[in-house]
């Protein structure tokens, strides 16, 4: 092959990792496994309302305090978040487009129902985590919680603007129907990377499937006991007030 060869084949090396669809699927499964990490950090950090008010508004208040740091973790989310949903649609559309009518029925029987829910598990999420954003994050959908007065140590009190929002019925089963479609959407996710990443050897890609499906559910009960601990007072605000 000559050099001239050589470096023309180099150059289209990433146009063809993100055109093909073994390249698209990699590009997912990457982008999967550190937003799955981003998840379980966040979930790290939440239950430290478990701990008590002091704890989590610290915790809160650190991350407020990163500055730029923090501005930049959150663009580098996005930036995952959008490489996910665009490469998650085009591969969606492009099976739906190449697979042939007659082998409909019996694609949806080797399917899992996560599998072919994808798509729409993911979109819902995304939805979600735009209102999380509104809601606990931007303080636009209910904007009373910026108003509230800091705790003893000055700072804002994030403690009771989450008992607060969670103590609404309404929202605690949007924040429980969101996790358990997470959850559903990661049982598919994890046993799909690992068999994109090569690790789909017989001896153990079950064994994967089964601990991947039970880390998936293992945080949706990790999320939910916060809404649910809420609900039936067992975290609530500082001296029963209002």
């Amino acid at each position: 092959m000559s050099t001239v060869g050589t470096k023309e084949l180099t150059a289209n090396v990433p146009a063809q990792f993100t055109t093909t669809s073994i390249g698209r699927k990699v590009l997912m499964a990457i982008t999967g496994l550190l937003l799955s990490a981003f998840v379980v950090v966040h979930l790290v950090g939440n239950l430290q309302i478990f701990i008590g008010q002091t704890q989590l508004n610290a915790y809160a208040h650190t991350l407020q305090s990163l500055g730029v740091i923090k501005w930049l973790f959150r663009l580098g989310l996005l930036l995952f978040v959008g490489i996910h949903i665009w490469e998650g649609v085009i591969t969606w559309w492009q099976n739906k487009q190449s697979r042939p009518v007659g082998y409909i029925k019996e694609d949806t029987i080797q399917a899992t129902l996560a599998s072919r829910t994808m798509i729409y598990t993911g979109l819902v999420i995304v939805s979600f985590v735009v209102y999380h954003l509104l809601h606990f994050t931007l303080i636009v959908t209910n904007p009373q919680y910026a108003t509230l007065p800091p705790d003893a140590a000055g700072n804002f009190d994030a403690y009771k603007m989450v008992v607060l929002g969670f103590r609404n019925p309404i929202i605690a089963g949007v924040y429980i129907v969101a996790m358990f479609l997470l959850a559903f959407h990661l049982t598919h996710s994890f046993s799909s990377m690992f068999q994109t990443l090569g690790l789909n050897n017989n001896r153990y890609i079950d064994k994967l499937k089964f601990y991947g499906s039970l880390v998936a559910w293992l945080i949706f009960l990790a999320y939910i006991s916060i809404p649910v601990a809420v609900l039936v007072g067992i975290v609530k605000l500082p001296g029963g007030g209002a």
